[in-house]
């Protein structure tokens, strides 16, 4: 029953879309900020393996004594060495499944200051950034694992879903050709592996490229394996695009019907968001939330939902949940910052906004200090003629975006008695 209620919802998108159009939804969806990208929920990489204690190298040779472990970053270690990192590993793959993020980025850092090339420990790292949205951390970590192994595809697939997050300030298309090369290189490594490929296409659909080759990757995956719920999904978006809509509705049904984990329930929820189908997300996210309720993505998804429709006090729960699980990731901060500048609750969007500085790249500083920002939760204290706690929000805007004269002339404003 779910199922068919998604589908109904799928079918009936262009009729919402323009209801949601009249009733103004779209122009107020503007000030939640950039999609999350690339339906980056919908793909977990797998933890790197830690290898079975039973496998370690402790075979004694023919002169009776114990050859060094070498580690797969090329460097010798004993074998007492060797099992600390294989435990570290596994610590790290658990903190992770367990939503701990600092304590797996900590496990998999240990491992690297035993063997500073071990490419699993930088591929764990990434994965740890990646699920908290750490796209610049991820990517860096990701190459470090390809450039000490450049024949294991795990890092290559990862790299891939990283490059197509959309960076503020960043050089995209250069990101996105990247993310088509590693894809490629993935099914290089290894044609029978169906994310490889689904993340080909995917690739080629960040650059604008919708095409037979596009389409292709993603009947490949599903060729490899049917049950790819993902690809089904990517798929029908793809030949929407090219006109096929006809074709695309029942690969629509597939993918909903396949659809067992709170990943997949992303991308569709993130799709209909994508194309301002904002209601049709509501129980797709609900969904998700059930099977997992401390999903980042999904937490985000549904605190963008409710912002849009100005349902703050629903909003801020899910927010604060996801600044929790993602401590380190800009989105659930700001999110959480624009819910309290809302209900008017100054103090705590200030405090928000300020966390939030912390962990900005430079074109999220500018967002931060925008009216959605600083410069919001300074009008709000004007209008509560609080012009001492005004001037203070106005000159954290400034810090943020020197030079806008704007703020300038509110910061002069708020310093006059």
């Amino acid at each position: 029953m779910k199922a068919l209620g998604i589908l109904r919802a799928v079918l009936l998108l262009s009729a919402v879309y323009f209801g949601l159009c009249l009733s103004g939804s779209v122009a107020v969806a503007q000030d939640v900020g950039a999609d999350i990208g690339g339906g980056a929920g919908i793909f977990r990489a797998k933890n790197p393996e830690a290898k079975k204690k039973s496998t370690k190298a402790t075979t004694t040779s023919t002169t009776g004594t114990k050859p060094a472990n070498r580690g797969t970053g090329g460097t010798r270690v004993s074998a007492a060495t060797a099992e600390r990192v294989e435990d570290l590993l596994d610590n790290g793959n658990g903190f992770r499944d367990a939503r701990k993020f600092a304590e797996a980025e900590d496990a998999y850092q240990g491992v690297l200051k035993i063997k500073p090339k071990d490419w699993r420990a930088a591929y764990g790292l990434g994965n740890v950034y990646s699920d908290q949205g750490r796209w610049d951390d991820a990517e860096k970590a990701y190459r470090n694992a390809i450039q000490w192994a450049p024949n294991e595809v795990d890092p290559y697939v990862a790299a891939s879903v990283v490059l197509v997050q959309p960076g503020v300030g960043a050089d995209n298309a250069k990101r996105f050709a990247d993310a088509e090369g590693f894809a490629r290189r993935a099914v290089q490594i290894d044609p029978k592996l169906a994310v490889a490929w689904d993340r080909l296409g995917v690739a080629l659909q960040a650059r604008g490229i919708f095409n037979s080759e596009t389409e292709h990757s993603y009947r490949r995956a599903i060729e490899l394996e049917p049950g790819f719920a993902v690809a089904y999904a990517h798929l029908a978006r793809t030949l929407n695009r090219l006109g096929k809509s006809s074709e695309a509705a029942p690969l629509y049904l597939k993918a909903t019907e396949l659809a067992k984990d709170p990943a997949t329930l992303n991308l569709i929820a993130e799709s209909l968001q994508g194309e301002n189908l904002w209601p049709n997300s509501e129980p797709v996210l609900k969904r998700a939330l059930e099977l997992d309720p401390r999903n980042p993505t999904s937490l985000i998804l549904m605190g963008r939902l409710l912002i849009v429709y100005k349902r703050y006090t629903e909003a801020e729960p899910y927010l604060k949940t996801a600044t929790e699980v993602s401590s380190k990731a800009f989105q659930p901060f700001i999110l959480l910052g624009r819910t309290y500048l809302a209900l008017e609750r100054l103090p705590e969007a200030e405090t928000t906004y300020e966390r939030a500085s912390t962990l900005a790249v430079l074109g999220e500083k500018k967002q931060l200090a925008g009216s959605f920002g600083f410069e919001g939760v300074g009008d709000g204290y004007m209008k509560a003629k609080q012009k001492s706690n005004a001037a203070r929000a106005y000159q954290r805007a400034l810090d943020l975006d020197p030079g806008n004269k704007g703020i300038e002339q509110k910061l002069a404003s708020a310093k006059q008695n």
